[in-house]
């Protein structure tokens, strides 16, 4: 197909467990939604792809063995050359041109990661956020989280580092909310909660000094 044929908005579904060689584009921002319910997933990507206000590529990968979220956005991150990648959910909710926004704030002084407006962290952290690729790579040896985390505090601890060497953004244009209407009485992992703490001690490998930034958080 020649590029001037190339959709503005692809949205492809895969498996956790047999992933392409390749995901997304390297001219456009690619979004990573791992799912259990497939249909939610579709309903959310076509929502997000629409919405976007500049070319994407929607990543919908399932978690069909139940690996958890950090584990099925780790092997679909190391898969793409895509300049920036954002990690959602499969209940993710956008504002009009959230991805647009997202990569205009990026951009603005070479951010390493965007938090989305959230409707509860007001980009203080990036629940649903975006990395630049180049930024991310480099944090856990070619993964964008953490791998011993499985679903929370991955995101809390990019945001930290991000935070300690001034490369967090934020745009309130950038809105990305969560629908979940039972998301106030959830828990979160005990396990992961743990080691955050553990990490934190620690300076995240030693990367993070400030105790003001590894206590925000625990």
């Amino acid at each position: 197909m020649p590029d001037d044929a190339v959709p503005v908005a692809e949205v492809v579904f895969a498996s956790a467990e047999a992933l392409p060689a390749r995901i997304g584009r390297d001219d456009r921002p690619l979004v990573v939604m791992p799912y259990i319910d497939a249909a939610a997933a579709k309903r959310s990507a076509v929502q997000l792809a629409r919405r976007a206000g500049t070319p994407v590529s929607v990543a919908c990968v399932a978690d069909d063995r139940r690996r958890g979220f950090i584990a099925v956005a780790n092997a679909a991150f190391r898969r793409t050359a895509a300049p920036f990648v954002a990690y959602v959910a499969q209940d993710a909710f956008a504002g009009r041109g959230w991805l647009a926004h997202g990569v205009r704030a990026l951009e603005d002084g070479q951010g390493g990661l965007l938090a989305f407006h959230d409707g509860k962290w007001a980009g203080a952290l990036a629940a649903f956020g975006m990395v630049r690729t180049d930024w991310a790579r480099g944090n856990y040896a070619g993964d964008l989280f953490h791998p011993g985390y499985r679903s929370h505090y991955a995101d809390t601890e990019l945001t930290v580092l991000a935070m300690a060497t001034g490369a967090l953004r934020h745009d309130p244009q950038a809105m990305l909310v969560e629908v979940d209407w039972d998301k106030e009485a959830g828990a979160v992992s005990p396990e992961d909660r743990a080691l955050y703490a553990v990490r934190a001690r620690a300076g995240f490998d030693g990367r993070v000094a400030d105790a003001r930034l590894t206590g925000l958080f625990g």
